[in-house]
Order: C-alpha cells, then sequence, then structure tokens
C-alpha cells in the first residue's frame, strides 16, 4: 500500500469537490453541522484554491486515489484549517496527521505563529486529530436558534 500526503495540483480539484461533497453530507446530521455548513460555504473553484498564495490544499492518498483533503488558509500569523475530511474507510492509517503536520510545517515557513481549526461536538475523529498535533481549545462557542 503506497500512501502519501502532498500538496494538491490543478489535477486534483475533480476529486477534491468530490470529497467536499462527502464531506458536507456527512456534517448534516452533526451537531452544529448546519450551521457550520451555513457559515462555511463550498469551495466554489478548486483549481483557483489550489493556485492562490494566501492558501494551500493538502491530499493525501492511497495507491494513487486521492482520499482526504486538508484547506488551509493563511490569516495574518495564523493559519487556519478552514476544513480536513478523510474518507471514513481511510480513517486511522495516519493521512489526517501526515496532512496536518504537513500544514503546520508550512505555516511555520510563513512566519504564522499559530494554527487554529474547528471541531463540531462529538466529532471525536477531528478532536483526536488536533489533539495529536498538540492542538487545543482554546474557546467553546455555544449557539441556540430563538
Amino acid at each position: 500500500m503506497d500512501e502519501q500526503v502532498r500538496p494538491a495540483t490543478v489535477a486534483d480539484a475533480p476529486a477534491l469537490a468530490q470529497l467536499e461533497r462527502e464531506a458536507r453530507e456527512a456534517l448534516i446530521e452533526q451537531r452544529g453541522g448546519p450551521q457550520l455548513l451555513a457559515e462555511q460555504p463550498p469551495v466554489a473553484d478548486w483549481a483557483e484554491l489550489i493556485e492562490r498564495t494566501d492558501a494551500e490544499v493538502y491530499v493525501g492518498a492511497i495507491d494513487g486515489v486521492i482520499l482526504a483533503l486538508l484547506e488551509v488558509a493563511y490569516l495574518g500569523e495564523v493559519a487556519v484549517v478552514r476544513q480536513v475530511y478523510v474518507e471514513p474507510e481511510a480513517r486511522e492509517l495516519g493521512l489526517g496527521d501526515w496532512m496536518l503536520a504537513a500544514a503546520m510545517d508550512a505555516a511555520r515557513g510563513r512566519g504564522c505563529s499559530a494554527v487554529e481549526g474547528t471541531a463540531l461536538p462529538g466529532d471525536r475523529n477531528t478532536k483526536n486529530l488536533y489533539e495529536r498535533a498538540g492542538v487545543t481549545a482554546r474557546k467553546i462557542t455555544v449557539w441556540k436558534r430563538l
């Protein structure tokens, strides 16, 4: 099994769009998912995003098949992980960890002093990913529709 994590290329855009659709569908049933989906629209053009200088996209692949994505935006000194998703059957193989490590290394190289991301309540997989990398909660936002 050939596992690979690398920066995305424009040729990866169709696979990234498909993975993002799957990720967004998975969020619908999660607590806080509908609100997150409303706050963060889908990527309009993956090829354009890949070529931007204020963001990076990483892919995780096994035997050449892309099964994971991580999108990070650079906002001043903070690298913000906008989305991270690993196909359920590829979890526990380390793709998420390797993508996050690559993003954090790149952020350090750009002079960022911090990384932040979002994990929904009850999303133990994402929380564990961040905690393994030493990324811990600094605030908890609560919400209720009135």
